[in-house]
């Protein structure tokens, strides 16, 4: 298994309400020269956990920190309107809690933190940090 000290949550900057699978993910990222989706994991919003890439490969989400971080990203991150907005449902709020938790014991000593902390982007468009710091001290 290779090293891993950083956790990393996206958003898959998708309009409330509009339905992204899985499949469409993996298409786009290969339309964008990837081997496949970017992501270790995409949360759908109804609260599915789905694995894109292994563990065991590294993936392609964001520049300078893929060799040793994994790639979460959840189904949504705009409002209506297509601005930022923490779109999460309550589903989806559980199964990134319980992702975390898992990876954790994993990968114990892990950064949690979002997109925008390591790019200078609106994604996952809410405070990772704030949210799931208390993750890191438990």
């Amino acid at each position: 298994m290779r090293p891993v000290n950083l956790i990393v949550i996206h958003c898959s900057a998708t309009r409330t309400g509009s339905d992204y699978p899985p499949a469409q993910l993996e298409n786009d990222h290969r339309a964008r020269g990837f081997a496949r989706a970017g992501y270790n994991y995409y949360i759908r919003r109804a609260g599915g956990i789905v694995e894109m890439r292994p563990l065991g490969m590294v993936p392609a989400h964001v520049t300078g920190h893929n060799r040793h971080s994994v790639g979460i990203c959840y189904e949504g991150g705009l409002d209506e309107n297509g601005k930022p907005s923490d779109t999460r449902t309550p589903q989806q709020k559980e199964a990134i809690l319980q992702l975390l938790r898992y990876l954790l014991r994993k990968f114990p000593g892990c950064r949690i933190c979002g997109h925008r902390d390591l790019a200078n982007k609106a994604c996952p468009c809410f405070d990772v940090k704030a949210e799931y710091g208390f993750l890191v001290m438990s």
